[in-house]
């Protein structure tokens, strides 16, 4: 996929980040992605901090070819160069994560997505430095980030209503339980981790996160039709 409106519109709904191969296992991770894309979810962020470039690259390229047979999005975290080299559909990053301006420029084609907590002025600055996707969070108490600054769920409306270009995605203690009020609230993506990785059944907890998250993009919407 290069086409950035074709992009912008497969960043939707549940967002699976991957958890780092070191503590579960990259044979693990490749199946539970495989589970989640045959229960609807259509992004992953491959997420690897702990590894070594060579595998980076070799673990990505994997996760594309999954993630591409699935019609579904890869996006790396982190790493314009990874993400450049396997053919990635974008990159995320975080505040110490790089330039985005020099991002925007390696990637011209594809999603950048960026972190921007519970910030609207972060979130602002990242699109005029071409920001395509703009997160937000912890929405809810995270087991990944305990210490993670808390963002409210006004915060994904206001952003959403802000930028209407731009794809609103909540990240941050998202489950099943509250999954539907956060696509209620405004979010185009929903990123969760633990309530997959995590789950005694991963495939169906995936099911039934799409399940949720789609309930609560249909409330939004009905909120927002004329009457």
């Amino acid at each position: 996929m290069t086409n950035l409106t074709v992009l912008h519109s497969a960043l939707a709904g549940v967002y699976l980040l991957t958890p780092d191969a070191a503590s579960f296992g990259f044979n693990n991770v490749l199946k539970v992605v495989g589970h989640a894309l045959n229960a609807g979810v259509r992004a992953v962020q491959y997420r690897d901090k702990g590894a070594d470039p060579a595998s980076r690259l070799d673990r990505a390229q994997q996760l594309v070819a999954l993630t591409h047979r699935a019609a579904a999005l890869l996006i790396v975290n982190d790493s314009v160069e990874v993400a450049a080299a396997s053919g990635a559909d974008g990159v995320h990053l975080g505040r110490d994560d790089g330039d985005l301006s020099i991002a925007r420029r390696r990637l011209p084609n594809r999603m950048l997505g960026v972190s921007c907590y519970d910030q609207l002025e972060a979130a602002r600055a990242a699109i005029a430095a071409g920001a395509d996707a703009i997160a937000f969070g912890s929405m809810f108490a995270s087991s990944t980030k305990p210490a993670a600054v808390r963002a409210p769920l006004t915060l994904l409306s206001q952003a959403r209503s802000s930028w209407p270009h731009q794809r609103i995605v909540a990240i941050g203690g998202i489950n099943r339980g509250n999954i539907a009020a956060v696509a209620r609230a405004g979010a185009h993506a929903a990123a969760v981790l633990d309530a997959v990785f995590g789950a005694n059944n991963p495939a169906l907890a995936a099911r039934e996160l799409v399940q949720g998250f789609n309930e609560g993009r249909h409330e939004h919407d009905e909120q927002r039709s004329p009457v």
